[in-house]
């Protein structure tokens, strides 16, 4: 007996990749995009483009403007400029210096009144290191004016140890400006035998306003 073989149908079937079919669509959107980007730009290129020029008869011509006409007498409202007479010169600019500012007025001091020459035994003040008293603001601005006598103890070795107001002006403002001046000056002392010794001595000021 022969043996019957049966032969059963074989379906074939081909599996792709699933990275390969990602990579296909890709391709095929990005192809498609392309074609519209094209597509839109040369619509764009037909949309703008410019039309034809105008021919030179199209173009307006300009008439150039008429000629001024020449001045002639009479045709202005300003008077003519006449010429000087002979004999005559011509009028000159003539440039002034301003006027020099007025100076300022000196600031007001207060003058140490003279005193009688002291004896040796009182101490004197040495002119280097003695200045005036300034002027005080507030008493300018009032006008106060007035004389004031300050008595000074000054030790052995020339500086003053006290002050004392003993004749007021009636400004507080001048009396202390008097009494603050004397206490920074320096002093020669009084001799004794040939010694310096601590001694006093009376300063009157004069405080008047310029």
């Amino acid at each position: 007996m022969s043996a019957s073989r049966s032969t059963s149908g074989k379906n074939i079937t081909f599996h792709l990749p699933r990275r390969s079919l990602m990579i296909a669509g890709i391709a095929f959107g990005v192809g498609i995009a392309l074609f519209l980007v094209v597509w839109l730009s040369s619509r764009n290129d037909e949309f703008y483009k410019a039309g034809p020029a105008a021919t030179p008869q199209q173009v307006a011509e300009i008439e150039p403007l008429p000629e001024p006409l020449p001045a002639a007498a009479g045709s202005s409202d300003m008077p003519d400029a006449k010429a000087p007479p002979a004999g005559e010169d011509a009028p000159q600019l003539v440039e002034t210096a301003p006027p020099a500012p007025p100076a300022a007025a000196p600031a007001p001091v207060a003058e140490a009144a003279p005193a009688a020459a002291a004896a040796g035994d009182r101490p004197q003040p040495i002119a280097e290191q003695s200045p005036p008293p300034s002027y005080p603001p507030a008493a300018l601005r009032r006008g106060d004016s007035g004389s004031v006598v300050v008595r000074v103890d000054v030790d052995a070795t020339g500086y003053p140890s006290n002050v004392t107001i003993i004749q007021r002006s009636g400004s507080r403002d001048l009396d202390r400006a008097a009494a603050e001046a004397v206490r920074r000056w320096r002093f020669h002392p009084a001799q004794s035998n040939g010694q310096p010794v601590p001694g006093s001595i009376e300063v009157p000021f004069d405080f008047k306003p310029q």
